[in-house]
């Protein structure tokens, strides 16, 4: 019998932009059956598609730290990287590049490792990397996309840049004021593999901002980015907290209260941004959640509100309601976090009440998820595949 006519480009298309994105095995599956397959797969007209017809980046893995201080020289741990989906993160084949780094930001498809002696930028998607060397006294940092316009879906090979905050005490008066320093955009063409060249094009720093009270200090969650200014959580050794707010288009700094009264928080708390593109502030207090976001009225006002109050352990099968329950990342533009339990880390929809376990260790200070399309375009460099510890 004459073999059955082969299936128009189009309509293979139309199957293939239906594998899930979480599920990049599918896909990576199919490239290999055949070469026409291959070309139609790696081409940019379908992975162009391929984007619009599932809008968001799902996450293909989540980068963690065990420990509360970031920087210390000894006790730095590992930039684990744990896969959610069957991908593996793509590193320098020179051994322990990553030891002693640890996660600082990830967003648009790059991470920010730190330790006591600087930072890297690094692309898990082709194992790229780029050395920066930072400013005297920073405490905070943040990864972008540095291209004007963008829908950060697939823009993990782009320009970027590093934004850095710094807490210095005045010595006359005891105050502490913040500055803010900005990379110059950092080109297309990363570092090559192995190159110890430093990155130390930065700009001025920003005025100072006076926070008044002494000795604040920057959560060690990553900042959130909303309306195109960066947010970070500040912290005070009488528990009250504070936002602190860099505006990219401004280059200025402010800060936000918190939502309660006093700003006190004595549970754990993250900042997010929201599905609806505000900011929102999740807090814990015992097994209770509460959700707040912050509202713009028709007079410019700004104001908290809360939104959800939700029993965890009517939600989540808590064996040991007296084992300490942290609230550890989110998912930003979604209205998604992650939770420690004694059974493991949970994600939580807050829209839906969804969840589902997706680590079976419970002892992360924090959960950086990294949300990408695959789309690995393999090029000759030295690479390996990240092994995950613990």
């Amino acid at each position: 019998m004459p073999p059955a006519p082969a299936l128009p480009d189009e309509l293979l298309e139309e199957i293939f932009l239906r594998f899930p994105p979480d599920e990049p095995e599918h896909l990576v599956r199919a490239s290999l059956a055949c070469k026409l397959w291959l070309g139609l797969l790696s081409s940019a007209r379908f992975r162009g598609l391929y984007r619009d017809f599932h809008g968001a980046p799902p996450m293909l893995g989540f980068l963690y730290n065990w420990i509360f201080n970031r920087g210390s020289k000894e006790d730095d741990p590992v930039a684990n990287f744990v896969p959610t989906a069957k991908f593996g993160a793509l590193i320098s084949a020179a051994d322990g590049w990553d030891r002693g780094y640890a996660p600082w930001d990830c967003r648009h498809g790059r991470v920010l490792l730190g330790n006591y002696t600087g930072l890297v930028v690094w692309d898990p998607m082709t194992g790229r990397r780029m050395k920066l060397e930072a400013p005297v006294g920073y405490v905070g940092a943040a990864v972008l996309c540095a291209v004007r316009g963008c829908d950060h879906r697939a823009c993990h090979e782009g320009p970027f840049q590093v934004v850095f905050i710094g807490l210095d005490t005045n010595d006359d008066d005891g105050d502490c004021v913040a500055h803010a320093y900005v990379s110059s955009p950092m080109p297309a063409e990363w570092s090559d593999l192995g190159s110890d060249s430093l990155f130390d094009g930065w700009s001025k720093p920003c005025s100072g901002l006076h926070l008044i009270t002494a000795d604040p200090f920057i959560d060690s969650l990553p900042p959130v980015h909303v309306e195109n200014a960066l947010h970070f959580m500040l912290r005070y050794d009488d528990k009250r907290v504070g936002i602190l707010k860099y505006d990219l288009s401004s280059n200025c700094l402010s800060l936000i209260d918190a939502p309660l009264t006093g700003s006190a928080i004595v549970g754990p708390a993250i900042l997010m941004a929201m599905e609806d593109g505000g900011l929102g502030l999740a807090h814990l207090d015992g097994l209770i959640l509460h959700l707040w976001s912050r509202q713009i009225d028709s007079n410019g006002v700004a104001s908290w509100t809360q939104r959800k109050v939700i029993d965890l352990k009517e939600l989540l099968p808590i064996q040991n309601p007296k084992k300490r329950i942290s609230v550890i990342g989110s998912v930003e533009g979604h209205d998604i976090i992650f939770v420690t339990v004694d059974l493991g880390i949970c994600e939580i929809n807050l829209k839906t009440l969804r969840w589902k376990k997706i680590w079976k260790r419970e002892k992360f200070r924090s959960l950086i998820p990294y949300m990408s399309f695959y789309n690995r375009q393999e090029k000759g460099r030295p690479c390996k595949t990240l092994t995950t510890y613990g």
